[in-house]
């Protein structure tokens, strides 16, 4: 007979995760109409998923070349981070010898790791607009930073008297994070106007930025969504830049990101670095190599880059088609679909209440998220029709 305190059995039952209880709605729902709107991968016409041709010619060269899989330490591949610097900073920043990187398993370490280091520099709080990616809240609550949050948007723009009320409120030390580009879960983005008057604000109030850059590439442009986190970046001694490549190299499962760091010399950049890599040696030790030797296998081939780029135009062009489609649909139901041209990447919200959701779930086989969130890939020219026709119907 055992005996014993009980403690692992004491833990609190957690809610499970409502995306992960839809992905499974979803797949028993025997429906030849359904439609996923809820996980959030890139989609193609056809529905798939696919790896990227140019990720499959470098791995295939990974697998004919790579001698060994040893530890790289817990800077991971640093031929991976410095061959993606061109790519987020332009060549002015890229060169600057004030900024650093190391990799982490995925975008969200990358935030994570971010949110450590403001931790531990000192930093009281975090700004955040929201509704924001629902890891972000998590991650601060879970490393015992303060959240401050705002609206990040109204009427389908967004809400700069929001956020210049809660920069004006703050405290210098306290970071502020923001997203580089294709808002997860609006789609709205900062104009470059907006972005400079954000800079601004940044610097006159000496708050810490903390960007994360995790769809590069499926808004405008590689350059144009880029430019938002530079014009900051550009702006102010320090900034911390959470990347990921899961998205823009399709690489979701194989989790290849980065943090890079901007100090305002050298000898503090190699401070924050030391302090980096100790929290990641404590926390996940040394991060997955596979996926990031693929990217940098990509970037360094001149050929290989120019696929990925051509792969990566093809997606942003589909998912602006399918924004014009729903956009020219005008008022559905209850519902201005105008607004969801002006906006980038997987995301839109829709002005949804839960009852309509789920009416879109049981009458018409459409999954989407609880908050409205729709994932615009998982809409195609075969189904849109009918999408359109479902929302007319649960909001007219």
């Amino acid at each position: 007979m055992l005996t014993g305190k009980e403690m692992l059995a004491e833990l609190p039952q957690q809610a499970p995760d409502a995306l992960l209880a839809l992905i499974k709605m979803y797949a028993a729902d025997d429906r030849a109409a359904k439609i996923d709107l809820g996980v959030g991968v890139y989609r193609t016409d056809k529905g798939a998923t696919p790896v990227f041709s140019a990720i499959k010619h470098a791995e295939r060269r990974l697998v004919e070349e790579q001698q060994s899989k040893a530890y790289l330490g817990p800077e991971g591949c640093m031929e991976f981070v410095e061959s993606l610097k061109p790519i987020i900073f332009g060549a002015s920043l890229a060169s600057s010898t004030n900024i650093a990187g190391m990799q982490t398993p995925g975008g969200t370490g990358g935030v994570r790791l971010a949110v450590a280091l403001a931790k531990a520099a000192g930093v009281a709080k975090i700004l955040m607009g929201v509704p924001s990616w629902p890891n972000h809240a998590q991650i601060m609550d879970d490393l015992g930073v303060p959240l401050v949050s705002f609206g990040h948007a109204r009427e389908g723009r967004p809400d700069m008297d929001a956020l210049r009320a809660a920069i004006a409120a703050a405290d210098a030390g306290d970071a502020v994070l923001l997203h580089g580009c294709c808002h997860n879960p609006t789609g709205i983005d900062y104009t470059q106007e907006q972005w400079q008057e954000i800079a601004g604000l940044i610097a006159s109030k000496s708050l810490l930025p903390i960007l994360d850059l995790a769809y590069q590439g499926l808004g405008e442009g590689l350059e144009e969504d880029a430019q938002g986190v530079r014009t900051v970046m550009q702006a102010v001694p320090e900034a911390l830049l959470a990347y990921s490549c899961d998205k823009n190299f399709g690489l979701y499962r194989d989790r290849v990101g980065a943090l890079y760091v901007q100090a305002a010399d050298e000898a503090g950049l190699a401070r924050i670095m030391s302090n980096a890599a100790s929290i990641a040696r404590a926390t996940w030790s040394m991060p997955p190599d596979h996926g990031a030797s693929a990217v940098r296998e990509v970037l360094k081939d001149e050929q290989l880059r120019a696929d990925w780029r051509d792969e990566l135009a093809s997606m942003r062009k589909r998912m602006h088609e399918v924004r014009g489609v729903l956009a020219a649909a005008g008022i559905v139901g209850t519902i201005d679909m105008a607004p969801l041209a002006q906006q980038n990447g997987l995301f839109s919200m829709l002005p949804l209440a839960s009852e309509q959701i789920v009416a879109l779930r049981e009458r018409h086989g459409v999954y989407m998220a609880g908050s409205g969130r729709i994932n615009i890939a998982g809409l195609t020219l075969g189904n849109i029709d009918n999408f359109i026709g479902a929302v007319a119907d649960v909001t007219g």
